[in-house]
């Protein structure tokens, strides 16, 4: 099989579609919540958590705030959790959540820019 030789004007140009690529699935959002949906986290209730977070974040019409998930974080007796990440990169581990949790999050970090320590378990 032979390889194809690219400019740097070829590749440079790749890249930038990829970039875009990727703005429109996720987005410049001014925050990231990730919830871990690893079979630890599922069974310990992070579907309700993501569910709940999904739910808050409408009803609030807040659009500056990309929702993901991912697998085990590895704190599996922690679960469910979910992590913040705000502008600035400053990741926020929230743990052990349920639905009230979730809303008061939203409401005091998310809406309000002030983590909430009770649920925090580093930063």
């Amino acid at each position: 099989m032979e390889k194809k030789v690219r400019s740097p004007e070829e590749l440079n140009a790749l890249r930038e579609r990829a970039k875009a690529e990727i703005d429109l699935r996720v987005g410049s959002k001014d925050m990231a919540i990730l919830v871990h949906m690893g079979t630890c986290g599922i069974a310990a209730g992070a579907r309700d958590v993501l569910a709940q977070l999904a739910q808050e974040l409408a009803d609030g019409r807040v659009d500056n705030v990309t929702l993901r998930q991912s697998g085990c974080a590895g704190l599996c007796d922690q679960e469910p959790m979910m992590t913040v990440t705000d502008q600035a990169g400053t990741e926020f581990h929230y743990a052990r959540l349920d639905k009230k949790k979730v809303h008061e999050i939203v409401r005091d970090h998310v809406l309000g820019g002030k983590p909430v320590p009770d649920y925090l378990i580093r930063t």
